[in-house]
């Protein structure tokens, strides 16, 4: 079924040539369930219905967006197949409607299912669109961007134990969301991010029209691949490459506590290693808040793709202080260590799209082009210890990521990035009353932290989405851009894509130049 996808692309736009005559007059948004039903799509909920509710809530993973104040869609709408989805998209836009596509929910700020200013909203709900087809003759698979990683694993598992694919280590994070904003995983050293191996896409289109790599045009095929969700379109399905990895790779997580002083010597070390370890090596650093017995803590996650005795060899001469010893170290396949990681109990357990405890959080991100001082790093170490419940980590780049030109794709973080920061504090809910004490802490933490990381600009990751940095303030579900807008959106914009944002809202008036998909954090349209 899926090896038909791109075949019966162009056979799509005759189909909603004659659609789009059922749906051209504009609907309130209450005649959004009359527009679907009359169209053929039956899967939806409206508020008053029972399972509203519980459909809205199933993919929210960041607690914050779940509370009684948060605007709520007039329709969750979870199609079954690409002419569902069609249908939906053209329903929506027909009826007025802003659209939110969600795949997983883990917007960190809530995007694929809120809207700002009390815009009514709609919201496609891709769960039900999670199809693979792995194809082992060529290594590629298509996949629906409603799978989660942990389905896309899944398949990827049964059909080969020497295949893999470059992208997050959360399973129930949505292949349309983490693609769309360029994929960093633990083998990404090795095989570039998830969006690098991306071959082909169909994308439905403002028109309901579903186009391929080839009819929706190479600048528009050059934004989906990094240039963030919820701008162009809905990517109904992508086409992957998958990597060859050994048949055993090495994995380990090591806990260190000690005093600030011993914490901050192995992050300040680790600095002088991640990011210079070979290709086959990914090594990131944990440290949560706060203390115990006047000691702080820290932990290192490893994985090798490699044998033990590679892993130690090289661990060993590079960095002897982390104290890693063979016990300490496990081989196993690589598709087990992906379970590891997610911290599930079985391979099968990759599967299921509703694992893991949901929270109140918030989360920011930065770059480090330059290593910090031994100083710095002792401060940092100090800041933390005295914070909420939260954390930093630290995530090693280089390797095959940086030989990759910064305007291949959207995503520019390339040579010179030493290593990324994630910062999250969370809380729960009996707290939610400090809510604003725990994010305005992280704020601060953040400002602490600028003379140590990249500037001018700043740069984030757009994964990692942060609404601190800027929003487009849309007033209305579609329309109401101008080139004040692209202006405006460049002092966020050029956070996350640097270069590359104009492209990319030259991208956007070529495929959604009347701004249909818009959110707080979208691409505008640059007009000429």
């Amino acid at each position: 079924m899926m090896h038909a996808i791109a075949a019966t692309a162009n056979a799509t736009l005759v189909l909603f040539s004659c659609l789009l005559l059922t749906t051209s007059s504009a609907q309130p948004a209450s005649n959004i369930s009359s527009c679907l039903l009359s169209n053929g799509v039956r899967n939806f909920s409206l508020p008053e219905s029972p399972s509203y509710a519980t459909l809205l809530n199933s993919s929210i993973q960041n607690l914050r967006f779940a509370l009684p104040n948060v605007s709520k869609p007039a329709a969750v709408v979870i199609p079954s197949s690409k002419v569902d989805l069609q249908r939906a998209i053209l329903c929506a836009r027909d009826s007025s409607l802003a659209i939110r596509v969600r795949s997983g929910g883990h917007s960190y700020e809530g995007l694929s299912y809120t809207t700002e200013n009390h815009v009514s909203f709609v919201v496609v709900d891709l769960m039900n669109l999670n199809r693979v087809q792995v194809d082992m003759v060529s290594n590629t698979a298509w996949v629906e961007s409603g799978a989660t990683l942990g389905e896309l694993y899944h398949a990827i598992g049964q059909s080969n134990m020497s295949l893999a694919f470059p992208a997050g280590s959360c399973s129930t994070v949505g292949i349309g969301g983490i693609v769309s904003g360029g994929g960093f995983g633990l083998i990404s050293r090795k095989f570039a991010l998830a969006a690098d191996n991306v071959l082909d896409a169909i994308l439905i289109d403002s028109n309901g029209n579903a186009l391929d790599r080839g009819s929706m045009g190479g600048d528009v095929f050059w934004a989906i691949r990094g240039g963030g969700g919820g701008s162009w379109g809905v990517v109904y399905a992508w086409k992957l490459r998958l990597v060859h990895v050994p048949h055993n790779i090495t994995v380990f997580s090591l806990g260190r506590t000690g005093t600030v002083k011993h914490i901050a010597k192995l992050m300040h070390k680790w600095q002088f290693v991640g990011p210079y370890l070979p290709d086959e090596f990914y090594l990131s650093i944990y440290i949560p808040t706060g203390t115990s017995n006047g000691n702080v803590s820290m932990s290192f996650t490893g994985q090798v793709l490699g044998p033990k005795q590679y892993a130690m060899s090289v661990l060993h001469h590079t960095f002897p202080e982390l104290g890693l010893a063979e016990s300490d170290l496990s081989e196993m396949s690589w598709i087990e260590s992906i379970a590891k990681f997610a911290g599930l109990s079985s391979v099968d357990d990759l599967s299921h799209r509703w694992l893991g405890a949901k929270q109140y959080s918030k989360s920011k991100s930065d770059y480090v082009r330059s290593p910090i001082s031994m100083q710095g790093t002792i401060n940092i170490i100090k800041y933390l210890s005295n914070g909420p419940q939260g954390s930093i980590q630290l995530d090693p780049y280089d390797g095959a990521m940086a030989r990759i030109e910064s305007s291949k794709i959207p995503f520019p973080h390339r040579a010179g990035n030493l290593y990324s920061i994630q910062y999250g504090v969370s809380w729960h809910a009996l707290d939610n009353g400090q809510a604003e004490k725990y994010i305005g802490w992280l704020r601060s933490f953040y400002a602490y932290m600028a003379p140590y990381v990249s500037k001018n600009p700043r740069a984030a990751y757009v994964n990692y989405l942060d609404l601190d940095l800027g929003t487009n303030n849309w007033m209305n579900a579609t329309n109401g851009t101008s080139n004040g807008s692209v202006i405006h959106a460049r002092s966020w914009g050029r956070s996350y894509f640097l270069k590359n944002f104009d492209r990319l809202a030259r991208a956007k008036a070529k495929i959604d130049p009347t701004n249909v998909f818009n959110n707080a954090q979208s691409i505008p349209p640059l007009q000429y």
